[in-house]
């Protein structure tokens, strides 16, 4: 096949890719652990979660994946449509931090299988979280607040110290997941803004504690279109319309092109000299001094 534009090149290997035929980028052969990265897809097929965006993003650049999540099942089938499409491979792990369970031996344990498996941790990327959102804070309960900063803070918490002696050994990445709700205070968010702020303020101390050790710690604030915000728009139209703002870009994020895209750019080797920032991926709305 011919070319005769360096943009037609461009396309071609980028159609490539998108179909799986081609992985290629700083992360080939690198390993990253995605928490919270089970499969889920919008109604056009595309993905429909923010962990599920950034691995396929991470896939295509042909880094191996470690994913863990509370459903099985999800992990199962993001690991049989990544091997499949990008030719990486894929270690689902069941794992949940929650209040009164033994969570740093749960946690020990996806980090004891991904050396097992692939013998290295270059990104550690801390998405996942669960919380009673709506709630206002004078009705939350003790196990509403727990079930936030466990799955989130806690969470966060237990994978950096776990990951720490082998991201030292790469130099890696940790890119941990904040949110406006916690920036701006968000009704109905008290749990779910007191984890994301924990994080972040977890995130800049291991920014100084780590930068010696070639270790880069950034936080992102994301707004994207979810398989969660698709159903709550279909299922209740006029809540949704009053509660759910859309950012000047005209458009809610992707969580692939769009999210996980700029996770893969903090991980690599051009940003490295960014640590201990708050990035706000939010189309404008996230806007601050």
């Amino acid at each position: 096949m011919c070319y005769t534009k360096t943009t037609d090149v461009q396309q071609h290997l980028e159609m490539k890719r998108q179909k799986g035929v081609l992985t290629m980028g700083h992360l080939q052969n690198k390993t990253a652990i995605i928490t919270g990265g089970g499969r889920a897809v919008l109604q056009d097929g595309s993905c429909g979660s923010i962990g599920y965006g950034i691995a396929t993003a991470y896939a295509k650049e042909g880094a191996n994946l470690v994913i863990t999540g509370r459903n099985l099942q999800k992990l199962e089938d993001a690991k049989e449509e990544l091997e499949r499409l990008y030719h990486i491979q894929v270690l689902p792990v069941q794992a949940d931090v929650s209040a009164g369970a033994d969570n740093e031996a749960t946690v020990q344990n996806v980090v004891k299988q991904a050396i097992e498996k692939f013998g290295r941790i270059d990104v550690l990327i801390n998405n996942a979280q669960a919380s009673a959102s709506g709630v206002p804070l004078a009705e939350h309960t003790t196990e509403q607040f727990d079930l936030a900063l466990y799955s989130g803070l806690y969470a966060a918490f237990y994978y950096m110290k776990a990951c720490y002696p082998y991201l030292k050994e790469t130099k890696g990445s940790v890119i941990n997941f904040a949110s406006g709700a916690g920036l701006f205070g968000n009704y109905g968010q008290c749990a779910y803004a007191a984890a994301k702020e924990g994080i972040r303020g977890l995130t800049r101390v291991a920014a100084t504690e780590w930068g010696a050790d070639g270790i880069n710690v950034n936080i992102v604030c994301p707004l994207a279109w979810t398989a969660q915000l698709e159903k709550f728009q279909q299922a209740y139209p006029e809540a949704f319309k009053a509660n759910v703002k859309m950012p000047p870009a005209g458009h809610y994020g992707d969580v692939e092109k769009e999210i996980g895209r700029a996770c893969v750019q903090l991980s690599s080797p051009d940003f490295k000299y960014m640590n201990g920032e708050t990035i706000t991926l939010e189309g404008g709305m996230g806007l601050r001094p």
